[in-house]
């Protein structure tokens, strides 16, 4: 594993003042969690939609940069498919789905603690390679 994905993206500022952190790296993708606090809720009460694209965003930003080159985020789709409650920790899962050269395509998958499925993302990255 890339320790630039160790030491930096997985310490981005952005995921580090919103409090996601990286719990698993391995050759199968990244994890990375959160524990919703109230200042990642909706006016509804439920986890804002921006933090679960950011669980996504995370998730895929540290998993493509797992290798011996750099990588950014190029595209990124996510359905939000129920709401994250307040009270229960989150999860975003990426995974590769197609590994290239230059691009790469991950699959994201944000639960929360319980296993209920709260979106379901794809991003591509594009590598920078020599």
């Amino acid at each position: 594993m890339s320790n630039y994905a160790l030491e930096k993206v997985s310490n981005d500022p952005v995921a580090r003042m919103l409090g996601i952190k990286l719990k698993k790296l391995d050759s199968e993708g990244a994890v990375v969690e959160l524990v919703p606090e109230p200042r990642h809720l909706n006016a509804l009460g439920v986890v804002h939609g921006t933090i679960i694209y950011a669980l996504v965003d995370q998730a895929s930003a540290i998993a493509c940069n797992a290798f011996d080159y750099k990588a950014i985020l190029c595209q990124g789709k996510v359905d939000f498919l129920n709401t994250g409650a307040a009270d229960n920790k989150l999860y975003a899962v990426a995974r590769p789905v197609s590994i290239k050269r230059r691009l790469s395509i991950w699959d994201v998958k944000v639960s929360d603690e319980n296993g209920v499925l709260i979106a379901s993302g794809q991003t591509m990255a594009y590598h920078f390679v020599g």
